[in-house]
């Protein structure tokens, strides 16, 4: 088994490969995780691993808590995670590729990345000024009957948009062309649809191509239907979530 060790930063919401996410960093543990990744050559890949939070905190507190004001909050990078913090994330997250990183004349740092390989979570080391893990890739199975499958996700997909818009007779506001290779279909409609993390996270993991457009039919399906009932909503972007704030 080929395993790889990398910054961890773990997020409340999911990375899908292929997908690009904006970081506004000012926690210290995670400047220290961007000047480290500074210090690799520009012709390399500037790689960490981004996680879903299942149980604690994207920011670390940094004032005296409640119900007891005197309270000191916890420091160091496994801060708001517990004392096991393998088990505060999902299992399985994926590694971005910073394009950028520029630092700010606070300390602070402005970062786009973007996800690229599927990995599942074998540890977490909190040793240093932040947290790493040791991390298995996972290959992408295409699975049975892809192909079709896509086509049917982005036809659904396009009504879901235009309800979303509340656009029925009209095209995509996003004037955006969509791709057609499955495996990109998947990961791109999983992103722009407005789920939960827990229901994002199951279409990360899903165990191949086919049965993540599977569950992505089925959840369109049901969504589009719920939203005839509701006022119109503002379509979402397709290849961009909202900034973190870490």
């Amino acid at each position: 088994m080929t395993t790889v060790r990398l910054p961890l930063f773990p997020l409340n919401s999911v990375l899908f490969p292929g997908l690009v996410l904006p970081l506004n960093v000012f926690e210290e543990r995670y400047r220290a995780m961007m000047r480290e990744l500074l210090k690799t050559p520009e012709d390399e890949p500037r790689r960490f691993a981004v996680v879903a939070i299942r149980d604690g905190h994207e920011v670390a507190p940094s004032a005296p808590g409640m119900p007891d004001p005197t309270a000191l909050p916890e420091r160091g990078p496994a801060a708001g995670f517990g004392t096991d913090p393998v088990k505060a994330f999902h299992k399985v997250g994926c590694i971005a590729d910073a394009a950028t990183i520029r630092e700010r004349t606070d300390g602070s740092f402005e970062v786009l990345a973007t996800g690229t390989t599927r990995v599942k979570l074998l540890s977490v080391e909190a040793s240093g000024p932040f947290l790493t893990a040791e991390l298995e890739p996972l290959e992408e199975e295409p699975g049975d009957e892809a192909a079709p499958l896509a086509e049917g996700v982005l036809r659904s997909f396009r009504q879901y948009q235009k309800r979303l818009a509340g656009a029925r007779e009209r095209s995509l506001a996003t004037g955006a062309e969509l791709p057609d290779e499955p495996g990109v279909v998947s990961y791109l409609v999983a992103a722009a649809m407005m789920l939960d993390t827990p229901a994002k996270q199951r279409l990360l993991q899903a165990p191949d191509t086919a049965s993540r457009l599977r569950d992505e039919l089925k959840l369109l399906r049901s969504e589009t239907a719920i939203i005839r009932s509701l006022p119109s909503l503002p379509a979402s972007e397709l290849t961009r979530g909202p900034m973190s704030l870490n």
